[in-house]
């Protein structure tokens, strides 16, 4: 891989991470579309680790309270006030990701990279997301949600797995489907994807610097989404405070359209 195309594919991946576009699904598809070679799971899991320094430094008041209230968790065992409740929910919300993770990697590596089922989760995902947010009610805030909201969640970001679907497209629809406000819900699936990501980095990161070691290309890749994943995270809060995610939906209706495009003309 050439430091271009590391770049590119770290602005695309902290670009697409916390946007509701599926940045998997850009990561498997730019090679494609390019024609480069794909670089393979374990250097797109390495990229994370831009977007898990962007979501740590934007939010790093709230994961300085998070922290505190996490150890206060610990020492006394009972959930006293609102940080200890969200640090719960954020714990629940994680574990359904984790199980399915450990028991689909496999699938992730293969079968869940084919273009077509990528096209056909960007349609299916855009839809999902148009629907909850176009017709449920945006009357909750953060601080309304329960375990069963976060279980919800958390179940609906098990299918992040598979690229075109998105980890912050699946839960935001879920949160949206349950009543959550449009910020609210950005706000709870950028949290919640600290504890999933690092986990998934932690596993992956070794066989990515095992295979190419710590090259120029993965580190700028690494800085490339870092710095795109801050600018993704203001702008979504900023817009949905504003506007509705139906441009998201319309975008991914118009990618998966476009890759069966493509898909019919190379079989042709």
């Amino acid at each position: 891989m050439t430091l271009f195309q590391a770049i590119v594919l770290g602005l695309v991946q902290g670009l697409t991470e916390f946007l509701p576009v599926s940045s998997s699904a850009h990561l498997a598809l730019t090679p494609w579309f390019l024609g480069w070679q794909d670089p393979g799971l374990a250097f797109d899991v390495a990229l994370h680790l831009g977007t898990l320094g962007a979501v740590l430094w934007y939010f790093r008041r709230e994961w300085r309270e998070l922290a505190a209230a996490a150890w206060r968790l610990v020492r006394t065992r009972s959930v006293a006030g609102e940080a200890e409740r969200r640090v719960v929910l954020l714990v629940l919300g994680t574990i359904p990701a984790g199980v399915a993770g450990l028991l689909a990697k496999d699938a992730a590596e293969t079968l869940f990279r084919a273009p077509a089922l990528t096209a056909s989760a960007l349609i299916v995902m855009g839809t999902l997301l148009w629907a909850a947010d176009r017709w449920a009610p945006a009357t909750r805030a953060l601080g309304t949600l329960t375990v069963r909201d976060a279980l919800v969640i958390g179940a609906a970001q098990m299918f992040a797995l598979i690229p075109g679907v998105s980890r912050s497209g699946s839960t935001i629809t879920a949160a949206r489907a349950l009543g959550i406000d449009r910020q609210s819900a950005a706000v709870f699936s950028f949290l919640l994807s600290l504890p999933i990501t690092t986990a998934a980095t932690l596993v992956k990161v070794p066989e990515a610097i095992a295979t190419t070691g710590v090259s120029a290309p993965l580190v700028a890749g690494v800085l490339a989404a870092a710095v795109s994943s801050w600018l993704a995270i203001a702008v979504l809060l900023r817009f949905v405070s504003r506007y509705s995610y139906g441009v998201f939906a319309a975008y991914r209706w118009v990618l998966g359209l476009a890759v069966f495009g493509l898909l019919a003309l190379r079989d042709g």
